[in-house]
């Protein structure tokens, strides 16, 4: 009996996928993953991943390519234009269906007036957050000479620039936001107040390693969602889990929680919403990064293979 148990120890060890994960940021987002890491949750389905936060989409994206990266969970618009170029990119699955940022500014711009001439930190030059800074601005009566807009990196790194002045305002997902707030700063409100459906994280990996290794794909699914059902049974964990990664207070972690929750953010199945797939897409032909004449497939960007199983 013992000498069967050594034979499966083994055998489960060697038969463990090594999985190279790339996260764009620090958010409440990745609490589903980092448990199922936690839990052995994704080692059950045979994979051993490696999680690497690299606080930059573009390299992310570059990194799928050229096959440093099995998979990633980050920003869906380079994928999209890429699938529709041509590309090999798709998503895979879903991950964060709604907007979760409040609008920051610094403690001394308490009115929209103040804001003519700042310094608005987003992610990427090219990625969610620029265009729906572009969008919150315009509607507030400003043009693009009028403001600038910096690339500086994800949401910790934003707090930091706004806590040295660096940058004047960004666009912060909670437990950030409550940081800020209950630092002074000035919070503008959600900016779901300007755009309702846009899809703001997702899956995202090479379609040719993909299918090359449905089975690893399909299995890091499967942990991923075991680990956002656990996130939702076990809050006590889950709070933990958010406390380490996030570098907040417990308190901070379950209101944040508690708030992904209520306003639905996550994708509880891992599909991925039409609505708010649409409305990335319309946002990228408005800003005329896929040309106007483009046709709305969803098809073409995302292959639900790997997760209908």
């Amino acid at each position: 009996m013992l000498r069967f148990l050594l034979l499966l120890s083994v055998s489960t060890a060697v038969s463990a996928e090594p999985l190279r994960v790339a996260i764009v940021s620090r958010t409440v987002f990745y609490v589903p993953l980092w448990i199922a890491q936690d839990q052995g949750l994704l080692k059950a389905e045979g994979i051993d991943a490696t999680i690497d936060v690299y606080n930059n989409a573009e390299k992310i994206n570059e990194d799928l390519r050229s096959g440093k990266v099995d998979i990633a969970v980050g920003t869906p618009e380079a994928v999209m234009i890429d699938a529709y170029k041509g590309g090999s990119l798709r998503i895979i699955a879903g991950n964060a269906e709604r907007l979760p940022h409040f609008i920051i500014a610094r403690p001394h711009i308490r009115q929209w007036s103040a804001m003519r001439g700042a310094k608005i930190g987003v992610l990427s030059l090219n990625e969610g957050t620029t265009y729906l800074v572009h969008r919150m601005m315009t509607a507030n009566g400003f043009k693009p000479a009028d403001y600038e807009v910096l690339a500086v990196g994800g949401a910790p790194t934003r707090w930091k620039l706004l806590q040295e002045g660096t940058i004047d305002a960004g666009l912060q997902p909670f437990p950030l936001s409550y940081q800020a707030e209950a630092a002074g700063f000035t919070n503008f409100g959600p900016i779901t107040q300007y755009v309702q459906n846009y899809l703001f994280t997702t899956v995202n990996a090479d379609g040719g390693w993909a299918e090359r290794n449905a089975e690893a794909a399909r299995g890091f699914l499967r942990g991923l969602r075991q680990g956002l059902e656990a996130m939702n049974k076990d809050r006590a964990a889950a709070i933990a889990t958010a406390v380490r990664e996030l570098n907040t207070t417990a308190t901070f972690a379950e209101r944040a929680l508690e708030d992904t929750t209520k306003l639905k953010i996550l994708s509880q199945d891992l599909s991925v919403s039409e609505p708010a797939l649409r409305g990335t897409f319309d946002t990228l032909v408005g800003v005329g990064l896929l040309p106007k004449e483009t046709r709305f497939d969803p098809a073409r960007v995302v292959d639900a293979r790997y997760l209908r199983p």
